[in-house]
């Protein structure tokens, strides 16, 4: 049986303080368990999350569904929403959940004696029926789960910088095996006068 105050406690041991996007976090996981009829929190690698955006939302996922980074279970694609999509691996159903729009003020009708909105919403957040705290969508991914999850051992060396690619993250470019940033899709430059060590 799921215990939402032990996710929740989880989620807080990671903060100073448990806050509303950890509960809409934990509420998220443990609805998308139910939606893909998983048992969760994960303990086999089967689920894996895609957040769309880090922070202490996604320790609540976390917290409720098992899904980690280091675990390979999670990604974040930083979209600046909180929301997140859940794929069952082994038969690829997928799911897209987000907060409904109106979750602020349905919130303060859950929790109408608390001191502040903020309050309002932690409170709520965790009484609000999971059909009315959320929508979902069935969806599809662009990019394959296969290549996605890619295979454990699998490595190789960039032609450019020598640097070790994992995972099979390797460009392939006019038959030289490069990583992402020799092959033009870096998150970052060299200072003038730095060269790759």
């Amino acid at each position: 049986m799921e215990d939402i105050q032990e996710y929740l406690a989880k989620s807080a041991s990671l903060h100073s303080q448990l806050c509303p996007r950890q509960v809409l976090g934990v509420r998220m996981g443990m609805y998308a368990g139910r939606l893909l009829s998983l048992e969760l929190p994960q303990t086999n690698k089967r689920l894996l999350a895609i957040a769309e955006s880090d922070g202490c939302f996604v320790d609540g996922v976390s917290a409720a569904s098992g899904c980690w980074v280091g675990r390979r279970t999670l990604r974040v694609e930083d979209y600046g929403k909180v929301a997140a999509t859940f794929i069952d691996t082994h038969t690829e159903q997928s799911v897209r959940i987000v907060p409904m729009r109106n979750v602020r003020t349905l919130a303060e009708e859950y929790a109408p004696n608390e001191r502040s909105s903020w309050h309002a919403q932690l409170m709520g957040y965790q009484n609000i029926p999971d059909e009315l705290l959320f929508s979902w969508q069935a969806v599809v991914l662009c990019t394959p789960i296969k290549d996605i999850i890619s295979s454990p051992g699998v490595w190789t060396n960039c032609q450019v910088c020598g640097e070790e690619i994992i995972n099979e993250r390797e460009v392939v470019l006019e038959d030289s095996v490069l990583c992402r940033s020799c092959a033009g899709f870096s998150y970052y430059t060299l200072l003038p006068g730095q060269t790759d060590p």
